[in-house]
């Protein structure tokens, strides 16, 4: 047993890997991570952008490929890696939908994300009908797409969980576009059962991108000032209240009386951004029942080795609340809900990047039209 078996059996917050890598499913190692209590896996373009240009691990498939057009070399990569990855959490996944069957969790575990592509951001119906693609190639009960919780992305969560398809409703920086993204779970789950698919199969996240808002904001502050590496946790926590409340209002333990999964928060970008930050701030800080925290892999390592759920200040209402009070601290030096409107474009731009970034990667590692002929160059 290790410090995230715990995690998750003690604690009730699944550890998941904010990283997929096509030598790790060759070689064993996300299949030891995972009998080291990894529970899950999440993906984005700047992640597949790293493996794809530090390794030669894609060469071979991206060779093998008939088409020239990068866009779908990237989708047939992302696929087979998600694919294979949801075969190696497949136990994972079985194992806790019988722990939901017999009511001992309100949420399956075992899932890997894909991401919709970031230029469908702003593109309703666009991200549906990718989401839908996405899914059906993937073809695994435990795949998840992600989609963007932009303004856009609000009712694609709703249809995409109406059919039937897991969400990691991604890209969520401020409690009130959560608030909103709880909505569209809730509507979508509505539609789904209207629409005769099972609750009980349908699982859905929302993920906060933690770490991001203490960069912005300490960027706001005096070198010094003590709110510093503060908010971010304290925004975290106030997003828990939310969820608290929202998990037990009649709109939603009516849909849970039915057998539906429970939408858990997701702790993103937990990886600490300034040096002089403990390293785990916001994963010791952000333990509590039915959450994920999906860590790169310094921070998952360090969570093997150090993890201290003690430190939690999400476990005890009281010390949740001053946390999460902090924010009101900002007012008068910080207009919180500007910064998280630009983190939500930043992260939108970011993304969209990176996946250019992604696809220039796989254009110079295509083979010429003539080499593939056998010709000449």
């Amino acid at each position: 047993m290790t410090r995230l078996h715990d995690l998750y059996d003690q604690h009730g917050q699944s550890p998941w890997i904010d990283n997929i890598r096509r030598d790790w499913l060759d070689d064993g190692t996300l299949a030891d991570l995972v009998a080291q209590g990894v529970r899950g896996v999440t993906s984005n373009p700047s992640i597949f952008a790293k493996s794809l240009a530090s390794s030669h691990a894609y060469d071979a498939a991206i060779a093998a490929l008939d088409t020239r057009d990068p866009e779908a070399v990237f989708e047939s990569l992302a696929v087979a890696d998600v694919r294979d990855a949801c075969d190696v959490l497949a136990a994972v996944h079985h194992a806790s939908r019988d722990d939901v069957a017999v009511g001992r969790r309100r949420y399956a575990d075992g899932f890997v994300s894909l991401e919709v592509s970031p230029r469908l951001a702003r593109d309703t119906a666009a991200t549906i009908a990718a989401a839908r693609r996405l899914a059906s190639e993937v073809d695994r009960p435990n795949v998840m797409i992600k989609i963007p919780a932009t303004r856009e992305g609000l009712p694609a969560i709703t249809e995409v969980l109406g059919q039937g398809i897991n969400v990691n409703v991604t890209l969520i920086f401020s409690t009130s576009r959560y608030g909103e993204v709880l909505d569209a779970w809730r509507d979508g789950l509505s539609l789904a059962a209207s629409r005769g698919h099972d609750l009980a199969g349908l699982a859905s996240v929302a993920s906060f991108f933690v770490s991001r808002l203490d960069v912005a904001i300490d960027a706001l502050l005096a070198e010094g000032d003590p709110r510093r590496g503060t908010n971010a946790v304290a925004q975290t926590a106030a997003a828990y209240q939310i969820f608290q409340a929202r998990r037990a209002a009649p709109d939603i333990t009516a849909l849970l009386a039915r057998g539906a999964q429970i939408q858990r928060p997701l702790w993103a970008s937990t990886s600490t951004k300034n040096p002089h930050y403990d390293d785990l701030l916001y994963v010791n800080d952000l333990v509590a029942d039915e959450t994920v925290n999906t860590m790169p892999d310094a921070t998952l390592h360090a969570a093997l080795e150090r993890l201290d759920p003690t430190r939690s200040v999400l476990g005890d209402p009281e010390t949740m609340a001053r946390v999460a009070h902090r924010l009101d601290e900002l007012v008068s030096d910080v207009d919180l809900g500007a910064v998280t409107v630009r983190l939500e474009d930043e992260g939108v731009t970011a993304f969209a990047d990176a996946y250019d970034a992604l696809l220039a990667t796989i254009e110079a590692k295509l083979p010429s039209s003539t080499a593939r002929d056998g010709g000449s160059v």
